[in-house]
Formats: C-alpha cells, sequence, structure tokens
C-alpha cells in the first residue's frame, strides 16, 4: 500500500510503492478508482487512473492488485456492451442509473448465468493448452471453450457437463481446476502454433474495396479522412457486410452523439447472412470523449484481446476500431503530464511503436491446441487527422504499419459518392498474395480487368486537368468516350447506396461482370469510332442505360442480364457500323 502523492488530471504519482511492476492494477483512494501503473522511480510510481480523479487527495491510499490489467473472457461476450475496462454498460445502467458512477466495480460475464456445456474431451485424455474442452451455445455462434494458454499439460482427473455458471470448475487436471471462464492480461498477445500467409480476401460487399484496394483476412488497414467524410459509417458498414464471423467494434474517444448512435442502431441491424440481429455476433465497446483520457488506451487492448480470444476458437474475427487518433490524443495529454521529451507535434516518441504492437496482434494463425484449426483477426483502424491531413504523425505512423490505406475524400462525401473512398489515393499492398484467390474463385482475366478500369482513371484525372481549361467539347472525341467510361466506372460502378439491397452488398463474382461489361461497352465503342459511327450515337444506345442498371440486378440473375447486355451493346454498336 503506497499513498497519493501528486495529482495531475488523470495521472496520479504515489510514494511507498516499492515492490509495484510496471502495468500493474492499483486500486486508488476511498471509492478505490481503477489506475494503472506506467511508470516506476523508487518508490514512485506514476498512475494513469481509468475514472475521473475529481476529488483525490494527497495522502488518499493506493492499493496494488498484483496483477496486471486483465479482461474475462467465457461465453456471454456477445451481445454485450463494454466500457473500456470492460464493464458491462446495461447492467450499471441498471445499478446506477444514466451516469458511471465511480468506483463502480461490475462483472464482466454473469456469474449467474447458467450454460449448457457439451464436454468434447473425456476424463483420462491428455489435455494441453488451446485444446477445446467443450463447446457452449452462444447466441447463434458456437462458443468453444477452451484451456487457457497457460495450462499446464496433464491427464484430466474429472470433467462435468450440463447447465454450468462461468465461475464452475468444468475440467480437473492434475492440481489445476479449469473453469468455463479465465482471464487473460490485455497487453499480452495471446500464443498461436503458427502465423499463416495470407491466401483469402476478406470480402466486404463494397466494390471499390474488394476489386480495387482488397483486404486480405487477417489483414490490417486504416481509414483516415476528415470530419464527415464517412469513417464511422464505412467501419459500421464493414461490421455488418463484411464475411468475418465475429464483430468487436470499440468506440474509442468518439464523440458521445456518435458514440449513442451507435449503441442505438446496432442492436437494429439485421445480420444479413442469418437474418438475426447482428449484435448476436457483435462485441461493442464504448469509450467516449467525456470519458477519462486515459480509459483509450485500455479500450483499444480490451478489443483487441476480445477478438484474439474468438480468433483461437478458429473464428475469422473483424475489429473496427474508431478512432486511433483519440487513443494518440490520450498518450500525447499522459507523456505531457509526466513531463516526457516530446516527439513530432508533441506526440510521445514510442508513438509509432504503440500503433505497431496494436496493429501487429492482426493476423491468420494456426490456433494453439486440438483439434488443429485456423482463426484470424482483421484490424480496421479509422484515423482522424486534423484538418484531414495526414501527413501529422498518427496517420504516417499508421500508414507505415497497415498494409490498406482507404483514403476517404471529403469532395465525394459531399457530392453524396458513397463510399467515400479516393480511387487514386488509396492502396492495398495484398493484392499480390490475394491473386491466386480471385483468378480461382472470380475469374482468370480478374486482374488484368482492373488494371485497366484504374489506367482509365488516372487518365481521366489527366484530361480532368485540361477540361477545366478548354471545356470537354473542344476534346477529340476518343478522350471523350474516356471521360464517359470513367464516368460509368466512378457511378455505375463505385458508387453504392447502401438502403438498395442489391446494391449494399456485391458479390465478387458480380463486381468482376458489372466490371467487364462497362469495359467491353469501352472497347466496342472504340471499335465503332475507328469506324467513323458519330459519338453522339455510340453515346445514347440503350444498352448504355442498361449497364447502368446492372448494380440493382439480384446476383442469381447476374450472369444472364450481363449477357444480354453485351449482346445487345455489340448489335447495337454493329448496326451503327
Amino acid at each position: 500500500m503506497g499513498e497519493l502523492a501528486k495529482i495531475s488530471g488523470p495521472l496520479i504519482v504515489a510514494e511507498n510503492m516499492l515492490g509495484s511492476q510496471i502495468n500493474e492494477v492499483v486500486k486508488v483512494g476511498d471509492e478505490e478508482l481503477m489506475g494503472e501503473i506506467i511508470s516506476v522511480k523508487r518508490d514512485r510510481a506514476s498512475i494513469q487512473v481509468y475514472e475521473d480523479t475529481s476529488g483525490l487527495k494527497p495522502g488518499d491510499k493506493v492499493v496494488g492488485t498484483g496483477a496486471p490489467l486483465e479482461v474475462e473472457l467465457g461465453p456471454g461476450l456477445l451481445k454485450s456492451i463494454f466500457d473500456g475496462i470492460q464493464r458491462p454498460l446495461d447492467v450499471i445502467k441498471d445499478k446506477t442509473g444514466s451516469y458511471i458512477k465511480r468506483g463502480v466495480n461490475i462483472p464482466a460475464l454473469d456469474k449467474k448465468a447458467k450454460w449448457e456445456f457439451v464436454p468434447r474431451v473425456k476424463k483420462g485424455h491428455d489435455i494441453a493448452p488451446g485444446d477445446i474442452l467443450g463447446t457452449v451455445q452462444e447466441t447463434n455462434i458456437v462458443h468453444h471453450i477452451l484451456a487457457p494458454p497457460n495450462t499446464k499439460p496433464g491427464k484430466i482427473i474429472s470433467i462435468k457437463s450440463g447447465k454450468l455458471t462461468v465461475n464452475d470448475t468444468i475440467v480437473e487436471v492434475g492440481k489445476q481446476e479449469i473453469r468455463m471462464s479465465h482471464k487473460w492480461p490485455v497487453r499480452l498477445a495471446r500464443p498461436v502454433n503458427e502465423k499463416l500467409r495470407f491466401e483469402a480476401p476478406l470480402i466486404t460487399g463494397k466494390r471499390i474495396v474488394d476489386t480495387f484496394f482488397p483486404m486480405a483476412k487477417g489483414g490490417s488497414g486504416a481509414i483516415p479522412g476528415p470530419f464527415g467524410s464517412g469513417k464511422t459509417v464505412n467501419q459500421q458498414d464493414l461490421a455488418k457486410y463484411a464475411d468475418a464471423e465475429v464483430i468487436v467494434y470499440v468506440g474509442c474517444g468518439e464523440r458521445g452523439n456518435e458514440m449513442t448512435e451507435v449503441l442505438t442502431e446496432f442492436p437494429k441491424l439485421e445480420d444479413p447472412k442469418t437474418k438475426k440481429p447482428l449484435m448476436e455476433r457483435t462485441v461493442l465497446i464504448a469509450n467516449t470523449s467525456n470519458m477519462p483520457v486515459a480509459a483509450r488506451e485500455a479500450s483499444v487492448y480490451t478489443g483487441i484481446t476480445l477478438a484474439e480470444y474468438y480468433r483461437d476458437m478458429g473464428y475469422s474475427v473483424a475489429l473496427m476500431a474508431d478512432s486511433t487518433s483519440r487513443w494518440a490524443e490520450a498518450m500525447r495529454e499522459i507523456s505531457g503530464r509526466m513531463e516526457e521529451m516530446p516527439g513530432e507535434e508533441g506526440y510521445p516518441a514510442y508513438l509509432t511503436r504503440k500503433l505497431a504492437e496494436f496493429y501487429e496482434r492482426a493476423g491468420r494463425i494456426k490456433c494453439l491446441g486440438s483439434p488443429d484449426r485456423e482463426g484470424s483477426v482483421t484490424v480496421v483502424g479509422a484515423v482522424s487527422p486534423p484538418g484531414g491531413d495526414i501527413s501529422e504523425p498518427v496517420s504516417q505512423g499508421t500508414l507505415r504499419i497497415t498494409k490498406v490505406f482507404w483514403a476517404l475524400d471529403a469532395n465525394l462525401s459531399r457530392r453524396r459518392h458513397y463510399p467515400a473512398i479516393n480511387w487514386l489515393k488509396s492502396y492495398s499492398l495484398y493484392g499480390g498474395e490475394l491473386q491466386d484467390w480471385f483468378e480461382t474463385n472470380v475469374s482468370n482475366d480478374f486482374y488484368p480487368l482492373r488494371a485497366k478500369a484504374m489506367a482509365l482513371l488516372q487518365k481521366e484525372e489527366e484530361l480532368q486537368n485540361i477540361v477545366q481549361l478548354i471545356g470537354p467539347d473542344a476534346l477529340p472525341e476518343r478522350e471523350r468516350l474516356v471521360l464517359e467510361a470513367t464516368k460509368m466506372i466512378r457511378e455505375d460502378f463505385l458508387q453504392q447506396n447502401s438502403y438498395d439491397p442489391d446494391d449494399a452488398y456485391t458479390q465478387p463474382k458480380k463486381q468482376y461482370l458489372m466490371l467487364k461489361t462497362i469495359l467491353h461497352y469501352f472497347d466496342r465503342a472504340n471499335d465503332a469510332l475507328a469506324a467513323e459511327v458519330p459519338l453522339d450515337k455510340i453515346l445514347s444506345i440503350k444498352a448504355k442505360e442498361e449497364i447502368a442498371r446492372l448494380k440493382r440486378v439480384p446476383f442469381k440473375d447476374i450472369e444472364k442480364t450481363v449477357e444480354r447486355v453485351m449482346h445487345d451493346v455489340d448489335s447495337s454498336l454493329t448496326r451503327g457500323v
């Protein structure tokens, strides 16, 4: 036990803390506010407090717990809404009202709820860390109960089955008792057998993402953009449509009204795959800008640890962090209060290392234990650069670590172009690794088609500079045709309507057929121009209007429709010749 010597906002300094350790959780004051030791010098410990420090005074007791910041892992996580230190907000509301009172300490998992445990192993079996001991049906997800990674290998002495609580012992191995839930330190990555190479994309249903800038399943990406460009909307859409089995959504330091919208809208969303509420496979972590800044860091680590837990069961997990800039601002404040030497723009010198520690916990892995299984955690972090300037340290640090960059454009957002991802500034470094998947599962000519479309969009950018000077009518007909084709790519392919069920989500095969049809029209139109058919006649054919309507054609009808439209294009332009 030590005593409080200095208070500076969310940072306090305690004396007489000999024997304390970095990252140890402490209880501060009479209300036992939760804090974490971030620096130790002799007997003085600097502590970031995860709750409001108003009312604390020098001399208040500071008690070490001897344990790091941990999360509780077990059945009951899905459908839950936690704060940054894994306190269940719905339970807190029932007990304390609309505002979280200081010092509230409520378990993350319901200790009274009973779950039907079905064993997968028997008495006398050898088990090792990560082995699946049994299953529990959690919402529409089968929750595998795992031997914790720190389990000592041995033979099962006894095993239970039936309705049990998360605190009940289910398996005895030697002198060890394994319960249905266990705790894990948030700053320690859960161990794996092997990290695997990326093979498949995370299909999002967004045409600009899947076709031009794909995300690998188990990869990491960033969505930087100025205020109002659609970071939160894009992440919510990814959570709804991405082909991940479990979603972890972290609101890190977001404005209260944005987080409120997430908390009220998510429970209403329908999972397009199961037609059940999306919350049944989602964990929400809510941390708003008016909460103590130190809790932002805890929320990010809590989120990635929960994601790793479901990954270890063999599931593909997608984690949305909105936004890592708020976490970086919290690091800057704590660093300043500790009087550390600042780095660029006042951020701590270790900013990039902290970001890397977070994003590097993404990956596709071979899970620990038996039976053999693979899992993945895909991390998508929103970045909120001031004024949309991505040259600032948080954006640059994130871009050096992540392999996908979806650059949001405020101008596209103002023009109601959704998703407002700029196709000339964005990139994906997973293209080469995912080429085999697209060629096997979509088409052999998918990549050449994609390259041709991207070349046309880049050509359009060059022509726009000329158009602004002399107008489009002064351009040669071939270049006017390029502008018309790129307009079709932008409006009929890249732009989507989230309120249209057929347009909100597009399967990779449909994406390929849509793009192929637009480029087929462009090629036939070029042939017609070479045969001296007037450009106005080429642009006025009826089949061009049908291309624009392809986005609303159901997937089951797309192949026949595309075949008919391409035939109409050929016949219309041939008649013109």
